[in-house]
């Protein structure tokens, strides 16, 4: 570990307070789940229909408690999101929530096969209102999860689909609670039925945390656009001036969800890295390159424009990495974006440790920053290896795709030890994951920015 990378690392991003904030978040997830088995255990006997018909009961419990857990993990809650990465934990939600409704389904299968009276009738017209209740919160559930999975062959709008995606979550959730709290099963004593009302208070606390508090921050500590500079490849930064407080505890690589025009309270908005580093700040630097949806009109914001940032979030950052002796960066496209970051606080920094980069792109053209990243070779110990996919001509670089052989060539064998940090699109991501693996780089050293959280 080198004395000045050591000095730049804040403590809590040491590798023991990282692994020991993780356990304690995973541990709390554990507990939170657990917690409905424990109290409906400890508070009192309550009457059996059998075996299938108790499992079904912890099939939907347990069911109940990760769809509760959810909006704990897209609340953006730094205590969580700061061990792994935001993206980390969204990913997370993502499957949990597949494992919420398929408990779910267990649950009103294994009733429908042995136990159907106890469903009722299931036509919603006559059936109990608390039975229609329950099937009308697996209904949300399963239109929240389609909808998100298929939300670009749905061609739906990303605001539209995060509206339909929070209201959908939040009437499926009051359903469920109502349902179990008036179906009466396994909630027969004031422990029982406080525990599910607690869970519902809980949720709706970290909504108004989310959707009313921290925009009413946001609100107080506004910025103003000051620059939109166009970059090679279509992208445009973005340079933002603090009018109110700057931004607190930022580290290089890291990501913030931005608005621009609107109000602070909108949904419209998108998570952006901070392409420049905090020893340049106070003020922010977002690269955009437009995508469609909201990112096109970004990149053409005017110079003046008022926004909003929440942020900042991430773990893709040199700030966890004091102890490397050297680093590998793989970037494709716009995914150059936190890359850049990072390298601006090793060059303000004065960090001499050994970096390969080796950045993919479909065109010379669209390589953006080659410039900016040429110039940080004359004050960082950088290897620039660039990889045009359609190159020019008279091009003597790497060609084609980021294969086996681009590695193997450019990256020498002291440094399968290295962190590498990719960031690109998920096809060449996963693509260099598996040569890297294959060429002996252990999981535990490769760290990648998720290209899309949503």
């Amino acid at each position: 570990m080198t004395r000045n990378a050591r000095a730049h690392q804040p403590a809590a991003d040491r590798p023991t307070k990282v692994l020991t904030h993780a356990t304690a978040v995973l541990l709390i997830g554990v507990a939170a789940v657990a917690a409905p088995f424990a109290i409906l255990h400890y508070t009192g006997p309550t009457p059996s229909g059998g075996v299938i018909w108790d499992f079904s009961m912890g099939l939907g419990f347990g069911a109940l408690g990760l769809a509760a857990l959810q909006f704990a993990l897209t609340g953006r809650l730094r205590w969580i999101t700061h061990p792994f990465g935001a993206d980390i934990v969204y990913l997370a939600h993502r499957y949990l929530s597949w494992g919420a409704v398929a408990l779910v389904l267990a649950h009103f299968g294994l009733l429908y096969v042995f136990h159907q009276p106890a469903l009722g009738v299931l036509n919603p017209l006559e059936a109990r209102w608390e039975l229609t209740a329950g099937r009308v919160g697996l209904g949300c559930f399963l239109l929240l999860i389609f909808t998100s999975e298929f939300r670009k062959r749905l061609h739906l709008r990303h605001e539209w689909w995060r509206t339909l995606h929070l209201g959908l979550a939040v009437f499926g959730m009051l359903a469920a609670t109502a349902h179990v709290l008036a179906v009466g099963n396994l909630t027969d004593t004031a422990a029982k039925r406080a525990l599910w009302l607690g869970a519902t208070f809980g949720f709706v606390a970290v909504l108004i945390y989310t959707h009313v508090y921290r925009p009413w921050i946001s609100a107080r500590n506004p910025w103003r656009v000051v620059s939109n500079t166009e970059e090679r490849g279509g992208v445009h930064t973005l340079e933002l001036a603090p009018e109110g407080r700057a931004l607190h505890r930022w580290k290089p690589g890291q990501f913030a969800w931005l608005k621009v025009e609107r109000s602070p309270y909108s949904l419209v908005e998108h998570p952006f890295t901070i392409s420049t580093a905090p020893e340049k700040g106070p003020n922010l630097a977002f690269s955009i390159k437009p995508l469609g949806d909201h990112s096109s009109e970004l990149a053409q914001t005017p110079i003046g424009a008022r926004a909003y940032v929440d942020g900042p979030y991430g773990a893709f950052s040199i700030d966890r990495m004091a102890k490397a002796p050297g680093m590998v960066m793989i970037a494709g496209g716009v995914g150059i974006t936190p890359i850049l970051s990072n390298l601006h606080a090793l060059e303000a920094r004065a960090d001499r440790r050994p970096i390969i980069l080796i950045y993919a792109n479909s065109t010379w053209e669209d390589a953006s920053f080659r410039e900016e990243l040429a110039a940080m070779k004359r004050k960082l110990n950088l290897t620039l290896v660039h990889v045009v996919e359609n190159p020019p001509d008279d091009w003597d670089g790497e060609r084609g795709r980021v294969s086996r052989e681009t590695l193997i060539q450019h990256l020498p064998a002291d440094t399968r030890s290295w962190p590498h940090l990719l960031c690109g699109p998920a096809p060449m991501v996963h693509a260099v994951r598996r040569e890297l693996d294959k060429l002996g780089v252990k999981s535990r050293h490769i760290d990648n920015e998720i290209f899309e959280l949503v």
